[in-house]
């Protein structure tokens, strides 16, 4: 029986309470555990509050630690983790579809992306056009003009 009741207690704190059944007091883990889960039904606590939960971020959010980065080992080759922005391209792909773009379409895409960052921190938006402008120039541009924006003229020449 109380084997059972091992298994059937939690399937009734996760059916009656949902998948924060965990944040009560009555059922929260003895030893400390710090992760970055937040949101879900039934949230009842601060859910971390206006916090980022990711990184890399602008807001002194989490930072990676790399004290707990996992030692390399030796099979037939090595293994480890890596960085999976070394050697990537995020650009040369978005940069293509803009230029396949139509004129109203480009017109359109840049509207609604100085729509949703308006009342973004300028310095966030600063750096958000230096992402589209490595996609694309005019792109980056586009988006400064529409936002009001002065951007150097070099920072939209070989920015790619």
């Amino acid at each position: 029986m109380l084997q059972a009741r091992l298994i059937s207690y939690p399937d009734a704190h996760r059916y009656r309470l949902g998948v924060n059944f965990e944040s009560l007091p009555v059922n929260a883990p003895k030893c400390p555990v710090h992760t970055y889960n937040r949101d879900g039904f039934m949230r009842f606590d601060d859910n971390g509050g206006s916090g980022p939960n990711y990184e890399p971020n602008s807001f002194g959010g989490p930072v990676e630690e790399h004290r707990f980065v996992e030692r390399r080992y030796s099979t037939t080759g090595e293994v480890g983790r890596y960085n999976h922005r070394e050697g990537n391209d995020d650009y040369t792909q978005a940069g293509d579809l803009f230029r396949l773009m139509k004129k109203d379409e480009k017109a359109r895409l840049i509207q609604n992306i100085v729509n949703h960052i308006r009342g973004v921190p300028e310095r966030i938006q600063r750096l958000q056009i230096s992402h589209f402008t490595k996609a694309d120039p005019a792109y980056g541009r586009g988006v400064a003009e529409g936002l009001g924006l002065k951007v150097e003229e070099s920072e939209l020449v070989g920015a790619k």
